[in-house]
């Protein structure tokens, strides 16, 4: 678990990073998608990395390339379909929430990443799951669905378990940071989440920081919080 806090941490970093990697284009049950994927040395562990409810735009390949520069290949995956950014608050909503409403296509579309990075070269035998805000949410529910990985982290996410599911197929750790003055994802939520993994055995760690808003990790905005 201390080997998954220090990769996450990184969360803090805020050097200027040029990017190196290449975006890959993909199908998945026939639509095109649209990741990014970058790696320093053959064989390194792989971050798959899911965006927040904009898509995949330049914050998650800034994220990617801090992630190289640490030892760690990464393919940042599209959840949306290529050329697919929404920049509306309505559009962001409409985006997410389809996937929200069908989760069998959520688990296809990230498992479908994973192939993809596979065919890169990819370690996907050696992987954690990262997102933010919306894409935390969908690691959550890679977690849920007994995806054989590594370790889940969540900045920011959605916390909620949807009807029906649980914990108890989650095969690694999960750890989340979410900052206490989220008023979208409140810190009920957080609480509710911590005795749902505890119930389950899930190994977990459940990190707070006092008087961080929600998308804290976004550089550039009046959120951020270094």
């Amino acid at each position: 678990m201390k080997k998954l806090i220090t990769l996450l941490f990184l969360t803090i970093i805020s050097t200027s990073v040029l990017a190196e990697g290449k975006y890959i284009t993909y199908e998945v049950n026939g639509q095109s998608y649209e990741g990014y994927y970058t790696s320093p040395a053959d064989n390194a562990p792989l971050v798959l990395l899911i965006h927040d409810w904009d898509g995949l735009t330049d914050y998650e390949v800034k994220r990617s390339e801090m992630l190289s520069e640490q030892g760690y290949a990464v393919f940042a995956a599209d959840l949306f379909g290529a050329g697919i950014r929404p920049t509306e608050v309505k559009d962001k909503r409409q985006h997410t929430g389809e996937l929200y409403k069908d989760r069998k296509k959520m688990r296809a579309l990230m498992t479908g990443a994973l192939k993809a990075a596979k065919s890169q070269g990819a370690n996907i035998d050696n992987t954690i799951a990262v997102g933010y805000c919306f894409g935390g949410a969908a690691i959550l529910e890679l977690a849920r669905a007994g995806a054989d990985l590594k370790g889940f982290a969540t900045f920011h996410g959605g916390l909620s378990t949807p009807p029906g599911q649980d914990y108890s197929n989650t095969k690694a750790p999960v750890i989340v940071f979410h900052g206490t003055a989220d008023t979208a994802i409140t810190m009920n939520d957080f609480a509710k989440l911590a005795d749902e993994l505890e119930a389950a055995k899930v190994p977990h760690e459940m990190i707070s920081y006092g008087g961080a808003p929600h998308a804290f990790t976004v550089f550039g905005s009046d959120r951020y919080r270094e």
